[in-house]
C-alpha cells in the first residue's frame, strides 16, 4: 500500500485563517435602555444615579458594544457618560452593535499586521470558519493580502476559488 502524502502540507501554499485573529477576550453587548425611564426616557438625574450605582467591575477585560435597543432619542453625551464609567474596566467600548466592535478590532489587527510572510506566495483566504468571522472581514483581508501575495484563492486547499493572480 502506497503512503499517503499530503501535498498541500508539502506545498508552498500558504493560509490566511481570519479566525486565528478572533479576540480571545469576551465580547459583551451592553443595552443603555434599562437607565431609561419606562426604556425610553432619560431624565438626567435618575440616569446618572443609575449609572453610579451599577457594577461596572463586571465588564473588566472585556470589549463593551453599547446600545439602545429602544427607538429612543438619546443625547450623544449620554453614550459618552457611559463610556466614562466603563473605561477603566473595558478593553475597549464602541457604539454600536457586537458585529460592529467586531469589525473595529479586526480592522485595527489587519491594519497592524505583519503580511511580508506571504510575499510572493500562494496564499488561501479560509473560508470557514467555527466563529463569527463577519463578511466585511473577507473584502479587507483581500485588500491586504494582494499587495504581497503571488496569488489568491478563496476557501479550502481541496476546493478553492481563484480571487486574484499577478501578471
Amino acid at each position: 500500500m502506497d503512503e499517503i502524502i499530503n501535498r498541500v502540507a508539502n506545498s508552498a501554499l500558504q493560509v490566511f485563517d481570519l479566525e486565528d485573529y478572533f479576540p480571545k477576550q469576551s465580547i459583551v453587548e451592553l443595552d443603555i435602555s434599562q437607565w431609561l425611564f419606562g426604556g425610553f426616557i432619560l431624565k438626567e438625574t435618575e440616569f446618572r444615579e443609575q449609572l453610579k450605582a451599577h457594577d461596572w467591575a463586571q465588564y473588566q477585560g472585556n470589549y463593551v458594544a453599547l446600545y439602545c435597543s429602544e427607538d429612543a432619542i438619546l443625547p450623544a453625551w449620554a453614550y459618552a457618560l457611559v463610556s466614562v464609567y466603563l473605561q477603566p474596566y473595558a478593553l475597549k467600548v464602541v457604539n454600536g452593535s457586537s458585529k460592529e466592535l467586531l469589525l473595529s478590532l479586526y480592522q485595527q489587527t489587519l491594519d497592524n499586521l505583519d503580511y511580508s510572510d506571504f510575499k510572493d506566495k500562494p496564499v488561501i483566504l479560509k473560508g470557514c470558519s467555527n466563529k463569527p468571522v463577519p463578511q466585511e472581514l473577507y473584502v479587507l483581508a483581500v485588500q491586504k493580502l494582494t499587495p504581497f501575495v503571488k496569488s489568491l484563492m478563496f476557501g479550502e486547499a481541496c476546493s478553492s476559488v481563484p480571487l486574484y493572480k499577478r501578471k
